[in-house]
């Protein structure tokens, strides 16, 4: 039987990508218009990535979990 994901882990994959594009983008504009990046944009991208890497560390947690109540 295939490891579904929970629905849940992937919505909160696909925010996490969308804050770090969010923040990625601001970098960009504030470094073309003012000339330096913010704290801002700096504070979402640390957000976005570390959110991902904390749900992709559940997800791979929770196939794991089934993976061996599987083959038990």
């Amino acid at each position: 039987m295939k490891n579904e994901v929970p629905q849940q882990l992937k919505s909160q994959r696909l925010f996490s990508i969308i804050i770090l594009i969010l923040g990625l983008t601001l970098v960009t504009f504030m470094i073309t218009v003012e000339g330096e990046l913010g704290a801002l944009p700096l504070f979402l991208i640390l957000v976005g990535i570390s959110w991902y890497l904390y749900v992709q560390y559940q997800i791979k947690k929770h196939i794991r979990s089934n993976g061996q109540l599987q083959n038990k």
